[in-house]
């Protein structure tokens, strides 16, 4: 019996392994080859900017976000701030308003019906884009903040490239326990397939928090057309649409100075409700590329779960098996974390390695898994799908 399992489970586990290693050792390469990107010495701003912050229920994080786009090295008379007040229930408005300065403008999107079937992101976003000014269109969510580069490293980048989109790094800070530190782990290499994919053309990946587009190519693909249903997907979804109209005119940022900071969730819940919010863009994603990229580590991470709960069924195969891949999974994530605490300036969160590979089993197996049975989830007090 045990040979049997053994010529079973022996094949798949070694092709789940060998394939998870040389998936990151292909995008590493790429990552590898990204340029890292520096404020020119000669850089003379030109580009007029709207930077759109949208916020719901913010009234705790906004001030800060506020004053680190207000504090950024670049010409006051070329950027304007638009903040999209989606329906809050705290001091959100009054926040803004305290501000008191001629850069920022409010949006009370309760003064813009919402269509029906539309989500309240998208109509915000859409909302804002409408009064813009700018050239280029920065977004960015209430709850981050920002270098004083910032702003100039994503439009030197913009200028010297002339693209339709770029997408920035983002990265959790202030983390206080377990928890947080492992979002930020996992986020951080999340940031370098990001860059990887868009790098190696097959794969399109940028977060929301930190991404740019032009005015231009947001009106040209129509918008948030097709995909203003969906309560998420602001980022990829449209990513997606831009790539598809421009061609090789997406790009990654990689540029430490460009990096924006937010905050890891403060429990499992709300992490939980968080990458169930992200999972449910899985099923609008156009590009087998992704969808397979992220079925390979989902099947993983449910064939180690399955090993160590069947280990005591036939502990010398099983355990042939599960070593096999979870060394393989080790040796990755390790190269893979390892360039991107690097990059990040955050070698410290390697000490929580070995805590990380359990947690992230789990969190894969589990959001993997609810994201494609549980539709609806709650996002700051609504329910949504």
């Amino acid at each position: 019996m045990s040979e049997e399992v053994l010529v079973l489970v022996l094949p798949l586990a070694l092709f789940l392994g060998i394939a998870y290693c040389l998936l990151i050792r292909y995008f590493l390469w790429h990552w590898n080859q990204i340029p890292t990107w520096k404020i020119p010495a000669d850089f003379e701003p030109r580009t007029r900017v709207s930077i759109i912050v949208p916020a719901r229920n913010e009234a705790a994080n906004l001030g800060h976000c506020l004053r680190s786009i207000l504090s950024q090295n670049y010409p006051e008379t070329l950027m304007e701030v638009i903040v999209v007040d989606d329906h809050s229930e705290d001091a959100t408005a009054t926040i803004v308003l305290a501000t008191n300065d001629p850069r920022i403008c409010l949006i009370q999107l309760a003064d813009y019906p919402i269509p029906n079937g539309l989500a309240f992101k998208k109509h915000g976003l859409s909302t804002a884009i409408a009064q813009a000014t700018g050239e280029l269109i920065v977004c960015t969510d209430a709850d981050c903040q920002m270098g004083v580069d910032w702003l100039a490293s994503m439009v030197s980048f913009y200028q010297d490239h002339s693209v339709q989109m770029i997408a920035g790094p983002v990265n959790f800070h202030r983390e206080k326990n377990l928890l947080e530190r492992f979002q930020s782990l996992d986020f951080i290499g999340m940031m370098l397939l990001s860059g990887a994919g868009l790098r190696s053309g097959k794969m399109r990946m940028g977060n929301g928090a930190n991404l740019a587009y032009t005015r231009s190519a947001f009106a040209t693909v129509g918008g948030f057309s097709g995909i203003d249903h969906l309560a998420s997907g602001d980022d990829l979804l449209l990513m997606h649409k831009i790539e598809k109209q421009y061609p090789g005119q997406v790009l990654y940022l990689k540029s430490f100075a460009a990096t924006v900071y937010t905050l890891a969730m403060p429990d499992w819940r709300s992490f939980f409700q968080q990458r169930l919010r992200w999972g449910t863009k899985n099923a609008a994603y156009q590009e087998w590329r992704i969808t397979a990229v992220l079925g390979l580590v989902f099947v993983l991470c449910w064939s180690i779960l399955l090993h160590l709960i069947f280990l005591p069924l036939a502990p010398v195969v099983l355990g042939i098996s599960l070593l096999i891949q979870w060394a393989c999974k080790i040796w990755a994530d390790d190269q893979l974390l390892r360039a991107g605490t690097l990059f990040f300036h955050r070698q410290d969160l390697l000490r929580i390695f070995w805590p990380a590979q359990l947690l992230h089993i789990f969190y894969i197996a589990s959001v993997g898994f609810w994201a494609n049975v549980q539709k609806k989830y709650s996002w700051k007090g609504r329910r949504v799908s």
